[in-house]
């Protein structure tokens, strides 16, 4: 299968609530439409995770931030644009998204991507998709497809072909949460 054929076998399986295992810009994630509740809530049955653990969720443009969350600080625009690695921001008052992916104090994290495979994806779905790592809860993260278990192979609807081979120095984002005055503090460099 090309990977044009994935992008649309993938995007039409998350429009009908499906997980789907799948290579993003730093590891391989388990992901699912953001806005569909029944489909966030499998994945946090999958890692065994609680919900007050929120995940994070990607989109491929920044200027789509302002649909997920109340107010965007204007240094968010600049944080991304001058990030030389990939870069995950908590955002408080997130809106439109799934009610068990919001974090108990309303932030939601959110990374934006320009993968070959997720940007356009989440391009075609028109809406973000949830990124968790592959891996049950507690457990060490698989950087590498060939290290995810097979626990967490077969309890997804769908494994993306693309990219399974793929081998690189891959480091987790940074993550830095912004607070609504445009103050922010890193929480993982």
């Amino acid at each position: 299968m090309n990977l044009e054929e994935e992008i649309k076998k993938s995007v039409a399986l998350l429009k009908k609530g499906k997980i789907i295992l799948y290579p993003t810009d730093t590891i391989w994630g388990i992901g699912c439409d953001a806005t569909n509740s029944k489909a966030v809530q499998r994945i946090y049955k999958i890692k065994g995770r609680s919900e007050s653990k929120s995940m994070i969720i990607l989109l491929e443009s920044e200027e789509k931030i302002g649909r997920y969350v109340e107010d965007v600080p204007p240094i968010a625009y600049d944080l991304i644009a001058n990030s030389a690695s990939p870069l995950t921001i908590v955002y408080p008052r997130a809106k439109n998204l799934a009610k068990n992916l919001i974090a108990p104090d309303g932030s939601i994290a959110i990374r934006i991507v320009k993968g070959r495979f997720g940007s356009p994806v989440m391009k075609e779905l028109d809406r973000p998709l949830v990124s968790t790592s592959a891996n049950v809860s507690g457990q060490p993260t698989a950087p590498f497809f060939h290290q995810i278990s097979n626990e967490i192979i077969e309890s997804v609807d769908y494994v993306v072909e693309a990219f399974r081979e793929r081998v690189r120095a891959v480091k987790p984002s940074t993550i830095i949460k912004l607070e609504e005055n445009g103050k922010f503090t890193v929480i993982r460099p």
